[in-house]
């Protein structure tokens, strides 16, 4: 499949799981459930700038172009895990990573100043690769970087059904974990996030779907 395929399919996705991120948020009134989005590809910058709350939340398409600037997007995202503008009160951000291919700049940088930030390292931080582009190994060293927890693997989507599975268990599984009262811990240096995950769904098999990236 093409790359305008696969952002098609990951715009498709995510369209799909704003309605059942809503639907935890309500069901979780004392949690507010704020989204953003940064794009990357020759540099990179904020899709959607400011914090939205879930309810209110609409997704603009994304275009495929340019490189893959992983780097330059971590920083972006670690300049708002610093306090301001996070607080001490703060839920456990949910950090989705979705690439399907190499950095082409120096992501080590944008990992280690995440990483160094305390809510850097208590945010739940999730890789989705597409494709076979982001299959291998040194592909598959980034997401496991990115995420630095042993008990998180980079999930694989090979074909759109893959993906809106993956897309959907972050949305409501992972951010339900997250949003819970039980996941609030800020105090605690830990070097990784605390938040205890349900296990992710077994990919769709590639020989029973029409497309395979």
């Amino acid at each position: 499949m093409s790359v305008d395929g696969k952002i098609q399919a990951l715009n498709n996705a995510i369209r799909e799981a704003v309605p059942h991120m809503q639907t935890i948020a309500r069901e979780n009134p004392n949690a507010s459930v704020l989204m953003r989005c940064v794009r990357f590809s020759t540099g990179a910058t904020w899709h959607i700038s400011e914090p939205t709350a879930i309810r209110d939340f609409r997704w603009v398409d994304l275009h495929a172009e340019g490189v893959t600037d992983l780097g330059a997007a971590l920083h972006l995202v670690a300049e708002q895990m610093q306090v301001p503008p996070m607080n001490d009160r703060s839920l456990p951000p949910v950090i989705s990573l979705v690439s399907d291919g190499l950095p082409t700049d120096d992501y080590q940088a944008g990992i280690d100043e995440l990483l160094a930030l305390p809510w850097g390292r208590k945010a739940v931080r999730i890789a989705i690769a597409i494709g076979e582009d982001a299959a291998s190994l040194e592909a598959q060293d980034v997401f496991s970087s990115f995420i630095a927890n042993p008990g998180i693997r980079p999930l694989q989507a090979n074909n759109p059904e893959a993906l809106v599975g993956y897309i959907r268990w972050v949305s409501t599984a992972v951010l339900k974990s997250a949003s819970s009262p039980a996941s609030q811990s800020a105090d605690a240096p830990l070097p990784t996030s605390n938040v205890p995950l349900p296990p992710p769904p077994d990919p769709t098999d590639p020989m029973a779907v029409a497309d395979v990236w």
